[in-house]
């Protein structure tokens, strides 16, 4: 699937959507509270996602319940990481795990740990 980059408020209402898994629009309201969404501004962001395919509905009545038709690891995989990687290190995953080595968030034994399962294929 190709992703479509979302904008801050779009990743913020999804956000909601994975931590939920299915949601009304009246049931995420009270969740952003600073700044505050109106109702209507939620409900056109929500459709906005479901045009770029990352949410989709079930209807009950005259209200929809709406659900994540991307998973969260995905799009963290695609837009996020790729992101920081390509931003921050040059686009290398080495200079990436160089830079946890060197300000010590990764022990050695932690990247020992980690070729490992690369050699074994993990």
């Amino acid at each position: 699937m190709e992703f479509q980059k979302l904008t801050n408020k779009e990743e913020q209402v999804m956000q909601v959507l994975w931590n939920l898994e299915s949601a009304f629009v009246k049931d995420m309201l009270p969740l952003f509270t600073e700044p505050k969404l109106h109702y209507n501004t939620l409900s056109t962001i929500i459709r906005n996602l479901e045009e770029k395919g990352y949410v989709n509905h079930r209807q009950f009545g005259n209200t929809y319940e709406y659900f994540p038709v991307v998973k969260k690891d995905d799009y963290q995989n695609h837009f996020v990481l790729n992101k920081v990687v390509g931003s921050y290190f040059n686009d290398s995953y080495k200079d990436l795990v160089a830079y946890f080595a060197k300000n010590e968030k990764v022990s050695p034994d932690e990247l020992r740990e980690i070729i490992k399962m690369i050699e074994e294929g993990e």
